[in-house]
């Protein structure tokens, strides 16, 4: 009886295994099945977002990138300042006939910033064929000569102009402009003493010297003394003060904060010396108490100094 009890257990430890073989083919089957499925909706949506991008793609080239209808027919440039629209249309790198809706206008406007002239440039477009070109040019308020040695040993001068802000600019091709150069430049007060390394077409000054007679230049022209002297020159090589030569030949040294006020200091001082009828030689005007001042006798009676427009300060729009 142990030995049929025993062949019992045998055939029903049989049925379980074939049982659990069974179940494990089934499981193994579903799992083939869904990673088909997977398989086959993944490459699926794959294929389809393919097509899709691909049909985009092909309609927008159709349709607007290589439209006819966008193609660029005119380029509206408008400037405030001196250079000729028709080198600001070469400077940007358009060309007639460019698809206005596939043109890069970030590189439009970095084309024509990268003249060390032009402050800033907005890019437009006007549908459906027009490019509009905006653009703001730096105003030179002084000048930088600089001395160089020339190819055959004679010495050059190399002309840096200068920005209220203290951005440097290399003058333009007079034939570039609308105003040729040598009416603008010869107009311009002359800085000396800065240093050369500094002179970056592009770039800023940091100088606080150089600063100093910058703001010198821009308030002079609003100063009670505009009209009755001109500057020339401004010195900037001593550490806290820059001296100004004017073109009568006083030298008035200023301390670089508070010119608005020691411009109205050296106004008064000037109009004791034509009561006196005493000519300024030196003045100084970096000292707060008891202003050391310089005077000769004075040959001619003074003059007002008429005062001359800078053409590059004029603003204007060309077409």
């Amino acid at each position: 009886m142990w030995f049929r009890r025993e062949q019992k257990n045998r055939r029903l430890k049989r049925g379980r295994v074939l049982d659990v073989k069974l179940r494990s083919s089934q499981v193994r089957a579903a799992r083939t099945r869904l990673a088909v499925i997977m398989l086959g909706v993944t490459f699926g949506t794959v294929a389809g977002l393919y097509l899709l991008w691909r049909t985009g793609e092909w309609v927008l080239d159709k349709f607007v990138y290589k439209n006819s209808e966008f193609a660029i027919r005119q380029v509206n440039v408008q400037t405030d300042g001196v250079i000729a629209p028709d080198q600001l249309r070469r400077w940007s790198g358009v060309k007639l006939g460019e698809n206005l809706i596939a043109l890069d206008l970030a590189s439009v406007k970095r084309n024509l910033e990268l003249v060390s002239t032009i402050d800033s440039v907005s890019v437009e477009r006007i549908l459906p064929r027009t490019l509009r070109i905006r653009v703001t040019e730096r105003q030179p308020v002084a000048q930088v000569d600089v001395p160089c040695a020339g190819t055959k040993g004679e010495i050059t001068v190399s002309v840096f102009q200068l920005d209220a802000d203290g951005y440097v600019m290399q003058p333009l091709d007079p034939r570039l402009c609308v105003i040729p150069l040598s009416q603008v430049s010869g107009q311009l007060p002359v800085i000396v003493g800065l240093n050369m390394y500094e002179l970056r077409p592009g770039h800023r000054v940091e100088s606080p010297q150089v600063r100093a007679a910058l703001q010198l230049v821009a308030a002079f022209d609003y100063s009670p003394m505009s009209g009755f002297v001109d500057l020339r020159r401004i010195d900037v090589s001593s550490p806290g003060v820059v001296v100004a030569t004017t073109g009568q030949g006083s030298r008035i040294t200023f301390s670089l904060d508070n010119l608005d006020q020691q411009l109205q200091r050296w106004r008064e001082i000037y109009d004791l010396g034509q009561r006196m009828n005493r000519a300024i030689v030196t003045l100084d005007l970096a000292v707060s108490n008891n202003v050391p001042v310089r005077w000769m006798e004075a040959s001619v009676p003074a003059v007002t100094v008429p005062k001359s427009v800078n053409p590059a300060h004029i603003r204007r729009k060309n077409v």
